[in-house]
């Protein structure tokens, strides 16, 4: 009997666990509908570049299985009893997702497939993290606050090596043999993005990080001026590359090393996420929930000046630009233009997650979320709000000779570019003043 396999933050082929399990169901006889749902609730959120991403990395999912991939639009609880309806599939196979809309999506298909025939499972396995949220807990079971003893908790933890899975792993069934559900085209999205969407770039990609760059990362990762990164936070978005899959590659070198770091502080926030998920969009730390912000129509107006890249701090203006022109924007700078925009400006983190949420190609709602509160200083390992980055002095440090700053504000040096929007030394002050009032 055919199984359906429900792809999501899953593109890929390659190391997936869902897709052994679905061809080793009922007896593994191997037949295996692939499906895809292109929910209305993502696509009205999601910023064009993310489509963008999203279409092209279904193109080269259904290369790769051949054309065999079903993509249908529609509401999950609706599209996907319906199919397994319609296949009379023993189960549905998915990868699990620990988001709070993801779970809550899962929960009604889970309830929807219960009322086919005599129920159809909704069979969880694996996930999007190397250690999927919840399995690293404190003695007591209660979850992690604190990255660093996160971090030695999940190393001891480990965890398995990458599944053995690809394009020949099961029969595939050809979406045309189903009778009443229609395959639709993959449009394509007229956005730019500077990254090639999908498992076949994303696994080129990582082969070349490893072989060039990954050696000199620990030196090179805070530096926008030095092609010293991996870029894979969209692939690793989108699941066109299993975290396990690159974890397997890195060794104890320096760079390696600090590289893992950084797959465990996404596997942190996951998890943090998954425990309150209410720290999406609000304060993790509560106190700061009565920190004065401004809202008003001045605020708003800063607010345009900084999404821009016109603040007249030059490091600033280059990482809204590159931002705004690529839907990337480097790391270091992503906490520079956030520390700016919350201790300079005195706005609300929300405004700044939101419109990168909506630039950014890689726009992960755990990453993003906690990655402002961690410049904010609201989070969990939060960098104390007393510690406010200097934009001037940030941008002397890592980017010395001013490359980055040129390549994306050329008008720099120029009388065309603007004077400074705030003075840091005073906005400093006021925002230490308005800490100082809930401590």
């Amino acid at each position: 009997m055919p199984t359906l396999l429900w792809f999501r933050r899953d593109l890929r082929l390659h190391d997936l666990p869902a897709a052994l399990d679905a061809a080793k169901a009922d007896g593994g006889g191997g037949e295996v509908l692939a499906c895809y749902v292109l929910d209305p609730r993502l696509h009205t959120t999601s910023g064009a570049r993310r489509l963008r991403y999203l279409h092209d990395a279904l193109q080269d999912l259904r290369g790769g299985l051949d054309g065999r991939l079903l993509v249908t639009t529609g509401r999950p609880e609706q599209r996907i009893p319906d199919i397994a309806k319609r296949i009379e599939a023993t189960s549905v196979h998915v990868s699990e997702d620990f988001t709070p809309f993801g779970m809550r999506r899962d929960e009604a298909v889970r309830e929807a497939l219960a009322k086919v025939g005599d129920g159809v499972p909704l069979e969880a396995s694996g996930s999007p993290y190397l250690v999927s949220p919840g399995r690293v807990t404190k003695d007591d079971g209660s979850a992690y606050k604190v990255f660093t003893p996160f971090f030695r908790a999940w190393k001891e933890h480990g965890w398995r090596a990458p599944a053995k899975t690809g394009p020949k792993t099961a029969s595939w069934i050809d979406p045309a043999s189903v009778d009443g559900v229609r395959n639709e085209d993959i449009e394509d999205v007229d956005v730019d993005i500077d990254v090639t969407a999908g498992e076949t770039g994303a696994r080129k990609a990582w082969k070349a990080f490893v072989a060039d760059r990954l050696d000199d990362y620990a030196d090179d990762r805070n530096r926008p001026d030095v092609d010293g990164i991996s870029r894979m936070s969209a692939h690793l978005k989108f699941g066109a590359i299993h975290p396990r899959t690159m974890a397997a590659d890195l060794g104890r070198g320096k760079g390696a090393q600090a590289y893992l770091r950084e797959l465990c502080f996404r596997d942190f926030y996951a998890n943090v996420v998954r425990e309150w998920p209410r720290s999406t969009w609000w304060n993790f730390n509560s106190a700061f929930d009565a920190m004065e912000v401004d809202d008003d129509a001045a605020a708003k107006k800063r607010f345009e000046t900084w999404k821009a890249g016109k603040t007249g701090y030059p490091i600033v203006d280059a990482g809204m630009r590159q931002l705004s022109q690529s839907g990337w924007m480097h790391n270091r700078v992503r906490m520079i233009t956030a520390s700016f925009l919350v201790k300079d400006l005195h706005l609300p983190w929300q405004w700044g997650a939101r419109w990168f949420l909506d630039q950014l190609v890689d726009g992960d709602m755990a990453n993003n979320q906690h990655g402002w509160q961690w410049a904010a200083g609201t989070g969990t390992d939060a960098s104390p709000f007393f510690r406010v980055f200097n934009p001037i002095t940030q941008g002397d440090k890592f980017d010395p000779d001013g490359a980055y700053v040129r390549q994306w504000v050329p008008e720099y040096g120029t009388d065309d570019y603007p004077e400074p929007m705030v003075d840091h030394k005073t906005e400093r002050a006021e925002a230490l003043r308005r800490y100082e009032q809930i401590r």
